[in-house]
């Protein structure tokens, strides 16, 4: 082969350096990047966002129907009971009177049964200075004064003079309340269980709706994204919204049916007192109004700190090594005080505000209290109504603030679910990766072609322009270069981890952007400088690629990787467990898994960057080997900085500044005395020494 520079001017050329692997853009003092802080800059849209949030209970539409019914009856039973107490009372009322009354007088010499008209009208006659019913006035029990009104109680009375209390009548309106007390019991523990159900299949699949997004997702929003808060967003904030439906769901229903069946008693027991009570309604909702408008500001900061938290905290603990060895614990100390004091803060504003409603609706309802208590006695008084029916509508008055407090008290909650929920919804909103076309990968021979690829990761730094390359079958295409050359942009174009913006890259003649980015992947076997194990055993991890491949399968490739050297030292062998962070093994060692892995998958194309940076130098001959062996008959591309790993490399791309500068094999490069020859000569011939002073 023939070693080529690129001379001024050549078509294939890069204009910009690299983007980083992890560029988080920082906003103030946090680690957010631009999607975090965009809640706190914009009014929660909560009736939008709430609608949206009810709309995943709508798969769930028949037993959320199923439970009003329930709820509905539950509360028609728990309302009618009050009237059915004040019917008791009004029996033993009327029986403690009846009791006290004459059951019979003499007249005329023969003693006749006394009625209750006979009463009334001898306490009208002595109130206006007649004889009256003999026995009731004079020194009888009441007096001119008082019998004019006592007359008035007892017409709104049902007395038997001479009669007690009537218990058969008395029991079985105990009974009868009693049944449909224990019915409404009943009903609302159904409903609560089927409830149940229903919100948490809900919340069920709004997990696999984010799951299945984030898979969808570019890479391009994980690199602007900072971790801890989008893990804030998946975890905290669905769970805030389980809990929300949860709790909020149940009390709202059962709230709104005990106002309206509450308020139907009322205006039956009595239309005056009726409107007393409903007349609190306005005055409570404008309250509620106005409160919530303010702490619903503040349950949106709430939720964006504890992202904010959240990613301080991951980010300080995955690098806590570093944070001890440059000695900035007192500054992460700092601003993690930093940021829980703003969480400290939007939490107790929030709290705070959003608790007023309730002593504001307490305050508001012993006022309607007060009102319906002395009307409802000038009633009675007065014979306009009956001492039960007061009682009723006073436990009425009671159960028609209760759930207006109770709905007014699950407002803040309710507040802090939205707001979570328009967190989860960003992500749901967020620009999936283009959609794939249909179609199923062919076996391939892993020829590659670049053809007029243009791409930059920002539309005003172009990146890559007008390049073309070709990688034939089963050859090694090495890159090299300074970091920040673009070398890792090449791979991950091959991958489809971003999407060009123009020309197109080939397997085998066919766009890859016509493969389903799943059947490319498959084929495509990559091993990263940065390492990533999962939590389980050896034998699983070596397995990721290939959950099928036998156990001769997995020894195999942990002999070809040099895997079995080590594996037999530790306590359990292939079943030892190793952590997220494969804190329990060498770097080394966890980057020999990673090649294992990659043997196991026996894909079309190899992708390595950086593959053997964690190894010994005794240990990268024995992976050279290994990698030799899986090179084999297979398409590669290796980004390596040590240029003795690439040495038999079929072609040598040469990037530097930005620009592919040379290619050709590792003799040809040294031959040309050019850039290649410069990486290679800092590498073997010793440190640069300064020049004396």
């Amino acid at each position: 082969m023939t070693t080529t520079r690129a001379p001024k001017g050549a078509p294939v050329r890069v204009a910009a350096p690299e983007r980083p692997k992890y560029q988080p853009t920082v906003r103030g003092h946090g680690p957010m990047g631009a999607m975090s802080g965009a809640a706190a800059e914009k009014a929660a849209n909560f009736g939008p966002s709430l609608r949206r949030l009810l709309g995943h209970l709508r798969p769930e539409r028949a037993l959320i129907i199923l439970v009003t019914l329930m709820a509905a009856t539950g509360v028609a039973f728990t309302v009618v009971g009050p009237k059915l107490i004040g019917r008791a009372t009004d029996i033993i009322f009327a029986g403690v009177m009846g009791k006290a009354l004459p059951a019979t007088v003499v007249v005329g010499g023969q003693t006749v049964p006394v009625t209750k008209d006979m009463v009334i009208t001898g306490l009208r006659s002595y109130a206006q200075g007649g004889p009256g019913l003999p026995g009731m006035g004079g020194g009888g029990m009441l007096t001119p004064s008082t019998a004019g009104r006592f007359a008035d109680m007892l017409q709104g009375m049902a007395v038997v003079p001479g009669q007690g209390i009537r218990f058969g009548d008395l029991s079985a309106v105990l009974l009868l309340a009693l049944g449909l007390y224990v019915l409404a019991g009943v009903l609302m523990w159904g409903q609560a269980y089927v409830l149940n159900g229903v919100v948490q299949r809900s919340v069920y699949r709004l997990r696999e709706q984010v799951a299945g997004k984030i898979n969808r997702l570019p890479l391009a929003y994980f690199d602007r994204q900072s971790r801890g808060e989008l893990l804030s967003r998946v975890t905290n904030d669905i769970d805030n919204i389980s809990q929300t439906l949860q709790q909020t769901m149940s009390q709202l229903l059962n709230g709104l049916l005990t106002i309206i069946g509450v308020g139907v008693m009322m205006f039956v027991v009595s239309p005056i007192l009726g409107a007393i009570a409903i007349a609190a309604i306005p005055i409570s909702v404008v309250l509620v109004t106005i409160i919530g408008k303010q702490s619903q500001k503040q349950f949106v900061l709430n939720w964006r700190y504890t992202g904010e938290l959240n990613g301080r905290i991951e980010e300080a603990y995955s690098g806590h090594a570093l944070v001890k060895v440059f000695g900035r614990a007192h500054e992460v100390e700092a601003h993690f005080a930093e940021s829980n004091d703003q969480l400290y803060r939007a939490g107790f504003r929030a709290q705070f505000i959003s608790g007023i409603i309730m002593p504001t609706m307490f305050f508001v309802g012993n006022l309607s209290y007060v009102v319906v208590a002395v009307v409802g006695g000038l009633r009675v008084a007065s014979g306009q109504m009956s001492l039960g029916d007061v009682q009723a509508f006073i436990q009425y008055s009671r159960m028609f603030t209760q759930p207006i407090t109770q709905v007014a008290s699950m407002a803040n909650l309710l507040q802090s679910g939205v707001a979570s929920a328009e967190r989860v919804f960003e992500v749901l909103d967020e620009d999936e990766e283009p959609t794939e076309a249909a179609g199923l990968l062919n076996p391939t021979r892993g020829r590659v072609e670049f053809e007029s690829v243009d791409f930059s990761y920002d539309p005003e730094h172009p990146l890559i322009t007008d390049l073309s390359l070709v990688a034939e079958p089963g050859h090694t295409i090495a890159i090299v270069g300074p970091t920040g050359a673009g070398k890792t942009t090449l791979v991950n174009l091959i991958m489809r981890f971003y999407e060009l913006q123009g020309g197109r890259i080939t397997l085998d003649g066919v766009d890859i952007t016509s493969i389903p980015r799943h059947d490319l992947r498959k084929n495509i076997g990559m091993v990263l400088q940065d390492t990533w194990l999962f939590h389980g055993t050896i034998r699983e991890n070596i397995a990721y690629g290939r959950p099928d491949a036998s156990e001769a399968e997995i020894l195999d490739a942990a002999t070809a990787t040099y895997v079995d050297r080590f594996v037999h030292s530790l306590p359990e062998g292939y079943d030892t467990v190793i952590d997220e962070e494969g804190s329990n093994i060498s770097a080394g060692e966890k980057q020999l898994l990673t090649i294992a892995r990659a043997f196991l998958a026996d894909p079309a194309l190899l992708i390595l960057d950086e593959a053997t940076s964690s190894v010994d130098t005794r240990t990268e001959l024995l992976v050279q080997r290994a990698m030799n062996a899986l090179r084999k008959d297979r398409t590669s591309f290796v980004i390596a900085h040590r240029l003795s790993t690439i040495r038999d490399a079929d072609t040598i791309l040469v990037m530097e500044h930005g620009r592919i500068v040379e290619q050709g094999n590792h003799d040809e490069l040294l031959a040309a005395d050019g850039a290649y020859y410069r990486l290679y000569r800092s590498q073997f011939e010793g440190a640069i020494e300064e020049p004396a002073a």
